[in-house]
């Protein structure tokens, strides 16, 4: 798994690549929240456009982005998952929530 955080007019950009697991989700987590704690975004963008495989760990770190995100009085959106990982999501009513956007190029 490979992160690529970015920070610009008031948006937390995360690109994530690769699978979201149990082995990858405390790691993604930990450098995700540094990131908001340190900036205080008005808007996270996640890109999940390279997220190949998730399971529910990836779906309870999206979760408690949204949570922290909200928490710090700002919005999270998901960007680009592939069909598998929008089923998911929508599987799992995150999309109730958090926006999902397709065919918008972040980062």
């Amino acid at each position: 798994m490979n992160t690529e955080i970015i920070y610009s007019n008031k948006t937390l950009y995360v690109k994530l690549n690769g699978d979201i697991d149990h082995h990858s989700a405390k790691y993604i987590r930990e450098e995700i929240d540094r990131e908001l704690y340190k900036y205080q975004p008005e808007t996270v963008i996640m890109e999940l456009s390279a997220v190949e495989f998730m399971d529910s760990s990836g779906l309870g770190l999206i979760l408690g982005r949204y949570t922290k995100v909200n928490l710090l009085g700002g919005i999270l959106k998901v960007a680009n998952p592939n069909d598998r990982i929008e089923e998911i999501l929508k599987m799992a009513g995150t999309d109730k929530l958090i926006p999902i956007e397709k065919g918008v190029k972040y980062i």
